[in-house]
């Protein structure tokens, strides 16, 4: 470039200057009328600077509804009602056992009833007053059984 007095002077280097060519803004085209079903909207933008944007919407993907949770847990519910069912039972089981106690109690004293009964009428047969004579009179007689016959 400067070969003798490039250590004396500064360089100095061309600088290029680049400015952007603007966009003229393009006329809209005319909307043609189309079932919408088919055709996806056209949506135009009018920038800051005056340039219009012309294109297709496009469609943002929705994610799945979520199942909404209940409040409490099905296991909790579950374990509420066992306890419920549980508390049930008891008091049934309570009844069922005083029954059972007081069947059991009924029963003794029935049979404490009948042995007192039974008891007192085999001590009045035998430790009882009879009028005979005091002894005991035993009639004994020759039995004769033939040819499945009783002769008495």
């Amino acid at each position: 470039m400067f070969p003798d007095n490039s250590h004396h002077t500064p360089a100095v280097r061309a600088v290029e200057v680049h400015h952007p060519t603007p966009i003229t803004p393009a006329a809209p085209a005319p909307m043609v009328p189309v079932q919408p079903s088919s055709v996806p909207a056209v949506a135009t933008i009018v920038l800051p600077d005056g340039r219009v944007v012309t294109g297709y919407t496009i469609d943002h993907t929705r994610p799945e509804p979520v199942a909404a949770k209940p409040a409490v847990s099905r296991t909790a519910v579950n374990v509420a009602l066992g306890g419920i069912g549980f508390a049930a039972v008891c008091g049934g089981l309570l009844m069922l056992t005083t029954f059972i106690t007081a069947l059991t109690a009924f029963i003794t004293q029935l049979i404490t009833l009948a042995a007192v009964i039974f008891g007192g009428w085999i001590a009045v047969q035998v430790f009882g007053h009879r009028p005979t004579g005091g002894g005991t009179t035993v009639n004994i007689r020759k039995a004769v059984i033939k040819r499945n016959k009783f002769y008495g």
